[in-house]
């Protein structure tokens, strides 16, 4: 049975007056069933983690290197040394700012698993490709590449973003993000096998919001959502966690 995941992207949002924030988080996240994750910027992990032993936190991102002369980036040790036990990898906004591929989000997720951090791997299509109806084999082709061999549901779990849908206030339709999430499940038990195939989770990450997390996390294979705007506000957030169980 996998639980749910109610994961919190706080971008590149808060400073130590925001903290105030995970403390008002902490007492619903004290009687949730579903598993709460806030990936703050790096600034704010150590002193994040201090605050409740029952809101995990994770990076935004990693190096594909352990140390060395890489200003400004931080390794995947560095995030788990601070308390870090997630990191995302592959958002769409590293894609399209940072211009990450495939095969950089590849060796980052080898990386993060060396250092025994979870891989939160996104994957998703733009708006074009979306009405070009090319939403699937996008999907399969960055889910093949960007995922290394060796996944287990302790150590991989896949979002699904419709580039589309981020920050925008569009989301998809309950039958479109069901497809997407079905074709992921049957590709992920198809090369690693139906135990690990169905272990792994996937979160639903285009815009979810008080309003519509009830009726996303009703929808076959959605398995948690990856929040934006609203984890940043405890009120909001709570709603989701609330509607993921």
């Amino acid at each position: 049975m996998r639980k749910k995941l109610a994961a919190g992207n706080w971008k590149m949002n808060g400073l130590q007056e925001n903290l105030h924030e995970i403390k008002l988080l902490s007492k619903y996240a004290n009687t949730a069933t579903c598993e709460v994750l806030i990936c703050p910027p790096a600034t704010l992990l150590q002193s994040m983690n201090a605050i409740s032993s029952r809101i995990a936190v994770g990076g935004q991102t990693c190096h594909t290197e352990t140390s060395g002369a890489h200003t400004g980036d931080i390794s995947a040790q560095m995030l788990a040394d601070s308390g870090a036990t997630y990191v995302i990898l592959g958002h769409s906004e590293r894609r399209s700012d940072c211009n990450e591929t495939d095969a950089v989000v590849r060796t980052k997720t080898k990386a993060a698993w060396a250092a025994g951090l979870t891989a939160i791997v996104c994957i998703g299509e733009s708006l074009s490709e979306r009405e070009a109806s090319n939403t699937i084999d996008i999907i399969g082709g960055q889910l093949a590449a960007s995922v290394p061999d060796k996944a287990t549901g302790e150590n991989l779990v896949i979002a699904y973003e419709p580039i589309w849908a981020i920050g925008t206030g569009l989301t998809p339709s309950l039958d479109q993000i069901g497809e997407v999430h079905d074709f992921i499940r049957a590709r992920l038990e198809r090369r690693f096998g139906a135990g690990v195939g169905r272990s792994v989770r996937i979160l639903y990450g285009g815009s979810m919001n008080p309003k519509n997390a009830t009726d996303i996390a009703q929808v076959s294979n959605v398995d948690g959502g990856l929040v934006g705007g609203a984890s940043l506000k405890a009120a909001d957030f709570s709603y989701i966690i609330k509607a993921l169980g």
